[in-house]
């Protein structure tokens, strides 16, 4: 199994590797890249303060300006394309005194018995990190990696690595790279199953069936056929889901009933693009 966390050593994480990030064995064609950094960039972001809730260090991160949200496009799994500025690049704050890392909305949502985890695990190793502004899509992986390493240590809810490691897998499909982003699905698929199973809705705002159609679409990008079909059949055929999800499964079923699919196919459609409807992918999610 390749490291979920390679290219933390530096950072004074050595040896990390051949982890299960879930705790147990259970087995639960892309687009150009055009997510170019340029000097412009710096134009949509601003500075926040922020109080680290392990440390008490207040430190400042960048932030994107609400008039910058410019959205491109959206792929089959949620996954945003963006103009003027990918925000995804600054999803994760860092705190550089005491390494304590997370997803923005899950930063101050630390409990107090998981502050240990992180003294111990993360503080104790930490080196420090400066990055350049603006942030490229390799400080965006280095970053969630981070984030994904204290999720891991502090025995973060399964959504909350699920949807690490889902923004992960993005993150190297902009890079178009296949392998890294097929790890970090797989990773995310098992992840999104263990919440459905454990966890209260919503989900990172993700209503129940929206859930069910991701685990679903998950599947399918990663190759498992009948799995696909099943999560996207039930979300089908509840009286109780939506029409426009019932139709995004519906559409998703399709493909993998269509007789030019082949697994080569399946997983290179993660990066066909979902058409844009005002008010559409809001309904799918609790506001």
């Amino acid at each position: 199994m390749k490291n979920l966390f390679a290219g933390l050593d530096k950072l004074g994480f050595e040896d990390i590797k051949d982890v299960e990030l879930y705790g147990n064995d259970n087995e639960l064609a892309p687009e150009e890249l055009e997510d170019n950094i340029t000097p412009k960039e710096i134009s949509h972001l601003y500075d926040k303060k922020i109080i680290c809730p392990v440390c008490e260090n207040e430190f400042t991160v960048k932030a994107i300006k609400t008039s910058s949200y410019k959205m491109k496009s959206r792929d089959s799994d949620f996954f945003i394309r963006y103009d003027l500025i990918n925000p995804y690049f600054y999803d994760v704050w860092i705190c550089n005194d005491c390494g304590y890392s997370a997803m923005k909305s899950d930063f101050l949502r630390i409990r107090s018995y998981q502050k240990d985890d992180i003294t111990n695990n993360i503080s104790s190793k930490w080196k420090g990190r400066e990055y350049p502004i603006p942030y490229d899509v390799d400080t965006a992986i280095e970053r969630y990696k981070l984030s994904l390493l204290n999720y891991f240590y502090m025995d973060a809810r399964y959504s909350q690595k699920a949807m690490n490691c889902l923004k992960l897998a993005w993150m190297y499909r902009l890079k178009d790279d296949k392998e890294n982003e097929q790890l970090y699905l797989i990773e995310s698929l098992k992840g999104f199953k263990e919440a459905y199973l454990n966890e209260d809705f919503p989900i990172y705002g993700m209503k129940k069936f929206t859930v069910m159609y991701l685990i679903g679409e998950l599947n399918r990008l990663t190759n498992n056929t009948k799995d696909a079909l099943l999560w996207l059949g039930n979300v089908i055929t509840s009286p109780m889901a939506d029409r426009k999800i019932k139709d995004l499964a519906r559409d998703q079923r399709d493909l993998l009933k269509s007789p030019e699919n082949t697994p080569d196919h399946s997983s290179s459609s993660s990066s066909q693009s979902v058409p844009k409807k005002k008010g559409f992918f809001s309904s799918l999610f609790d506001k």
